[in-house]
């Protein structure tokens, strides 16, 4: 999920944090950030992710082979289930992970 700011004194406003998912973030990105900049209340301006300070991550290699292990399992999930017909069965990592 993305991590936006707006900073009223200088103007500046920015999202960053996108990992390849990042469309439909994008446009609540802008609605959001649209709100402050214009002065309008709202309660996406309460959102979690709203000015938002997301921790340290790990060097580059690791983020990156983390990043890209779980779009790949993502892609065998849904594999899978165009095979078989079926949702996922949740015995795999991901799949236990990234339920809803």
């Amino acid at each position: 999920m993305p991590t936006f700011r707006y900073d009223r004194r200088t103007g500046l406003a920015g999202a960053y944090g996108y990992t390849g998912q990042g469309v439909a973030a994008a446009n609540l990105v802008g609605r959001v950030l649209a709100d402050p900049i214009t002065g309008t209340p709202s309660p996406l301006t309460a959102l979690p992710m709203v000015n938002h300070r997301s921790r340290r991550w790990e060097v580059e290699p690791l983020r990156w082979l983390a990043t890209r292990y779980v779009q790949h399992a993502l892609a065998r999930l849904d594999a899978v289930g165009r095979r078989t017909g079926r949702p996922p069965t949740g015995r795999s990592l991901p799949d236990r992970l990234l339920r809803h």
